[in-house]
């Protein structure tokens, strides 16, 4: 098993994130940026707004990653050998485009509890600061959650454009990932991105999350998958794994779970955003 090193596990602990790991190869990476272009040209808006969520249910590609053995043991030294897959989202920036991700913490909207949960971010481009990577707000998983002003921002990638204002961008580290490679994160962790500022796509694809199969989902329903180990506890209702991309049954069945999924990510919220 590729299990994370004592040093990883101390990174992990004291800094709130480990980056990067190695999952796939930069050809496997073009494989799936391709299989991303397939569905953007052979379905127009699929992946759009609430469409770039739950992918791993429509492509047997996207369940691979969610299921593979390198990523689940990385995940298996955080959060323990019971591993349920919940939801993923695909985040593209675009060159050229006004894209970014608001500094926030995962946990603030997400509705899962306890926190035995871990976020896997995986390049499917390679990422650095010109393109618009992700920063991490180093131990700051140590501290509670701190106040969001909700934005709406239009070009604000997350769903309400929740912010953390006075974020200290000198204490804020790059995540670089070559395309292939990944990182983990904790559910606390202050983290953002900014534009992209490159010539070409910049694609992330975020399992949000990994989760011990003792979490529950306070605010409302996702459906999972058991990814590894047991579920004793049965909280949560079950997906099927895709075995054809754009099965129409599968689609059904995503817009069914990413209705769900707004009622958590807007809960006691007056308004909605695109996402």
């Amino acid at each position: 098993m590729d299990k994370l090193t004592i040093k990883q596990l101390r990174q992990y602990e004291k800094n709130g994130y480990i980056s990067p790991i190695d999952v796939f190869s930069s050809k496997q990476a073009k494989k799936i940026r391709k299989e991303i272009e397939e569905i953007e040209n052979k379905w127009p808006g699929e992946l759009e707004e609430l469409g770039r969520n739950y992918v791993h249910l429509i492509s047997p590609i996207f369940d691979k990653i969610v299921h593979n053995s390198k990523i689940l043991d990385s995940v298996e030294s955080i959060i323990g050998k019971n591993i349920l897959a919940c939801g993923t989202t695909l985040f593209i920036k675009n060159p050229k485009e006004k894209g970014f991700v608001s500094f926030h913490q995962d946990a603030k909207y997400i509705g899962l509890e306890p926190h035995n949960w871990v976020t896997a971010w995986v390049a499917i481009t390679d990422v650095n600061e010109k393109n618009g990577c992700m920063r991490m707000w180093k131990g700051s998983h140590k501290n509670n959650l701190k106040y969001h002003e909700q934005r709406f921002d239009e070009n604000n990638l997350l769903t309400r454009g929740q912010t953390i204002e006075n974020v200290p961008i000198n204490k804020t580290i790059p995540v670089i990932l070559k395309a292939g490679q990944m990182s983990l994160h904790h559910p606390m962790i202050v983290h953002g991105s900014g534009l992209n500022k490159s010539n070409d796509r910049r694609i992330g694809f975020v399992i949000q999350s990994y989760i011990g199969s003792n979490v529950n989902q306070i605010l409302g329903k996702m459906y999972v998958q058991l990814a590894r180990g047991k579920d004793n506890y049965k909280y949560h209702q079950y997906a099927n794994r895709p075995t054809k991309l754009m099965n129409k049954n599968d689609i059904k069945f995503r817009k069914k779970a990413n209705e769900e999924l707004s009622k958590i990510f807007y809960s006691g919220s007056k308004k909605k955003g695109k996402y």
